[in-house]
């Protein structure tokens, strides 16, 4: 668990507020189940509108939870992202999440990160953090790599594009989609490239051999 350092640490009384946002029924009657379990003092599910915090679901489908993560820019409170595939951890935090986990993951310590995203921090899931800095088993001087994640079809697309040297706008008209998804499909090239800036997300495609210049 880090702290996200643009926001401050808060210290908030009473139960946390939940919203549990899911297509699924199944899941959610899993996650309200885990929730009950916490007591009424620590959590109280709620309406979104209501909400201090989203705990939001990206779904079982791994190619629709890709397009799905932009949703996260449209909440007004911290969201906690629950992914099915580790290679969603680098998109979920560039689309806003404050904390991910893994579906297959999630057990009663769900109210403690749910807390903790409430106080300004941000969490990632134990299972995931490898993922976000891995190590090097073989060769223990070797550099970590950059970024986490594979590029999608459409990722790769958009950083062949960026490598043209392509605004969002006019990566947005190259592939028929609007200005907000071609944003979101460059922040999330952005992460798992490990990349700051644009420059550096082509820089490190080309090193992978992801596009040719």
């Amino acid at each position: 668990m880090t702290r996200n350092p643009n926001l401050p640490v808060r210290e908030a009384d009473g139960p946390i507020r939940v919203a549990v946002v899911t297509d699924d029924p199944l899941l959610r009657t899993g996650l309200n189940s885990i929730l009950a379990q916490a007591g009424e003092d620590d959590v109280d599910v709620v309406d979104l509108d209501r909400a201090q915090v989203a705990l939001w679901d990206a779904g079982v489908d791994a190619g629709r939870a890709l397009a799905r993560l932009q949703e996260i820019t449209g909440f007004t409170v911290p969201v906690v992202a629950v992914v099915g595939d580790a290679s969603h951890l680098g998109p979920a935090l560039a689309a806003g999440a404050r904390g991910v986990v893994l579906r297959d993951q999630v057990g009663p310590g769900i109210a403690a990160a749910l807390a903790a995203v409430r106080s300004g921090l941000t969490v990632i899931d134990t299972a995931l953090a490898a993922n976000l800095a891995p190590t090097a088993r073989h060769r223990p001087d070797a550099p970590a790599r950059k970024g986490v994640g594979t590029l999608t079809e459409r990722e790769r697309q958009v950083v062949e594009l960026l490598a043209e040297g392509l605004s969002n706008k006019l990566i947005a008209d190259r592939l028929g989609i609007s200005d907000h998804t071609a944003k979101f499909h460059v922040n999330g090239v952005m992460a798992k490239l490990g990349a700051g800036t644009r420059t550096e997300a082509v820089v490190e495609a080309v090193r992978r051999g992801l596009v040719t210049l």
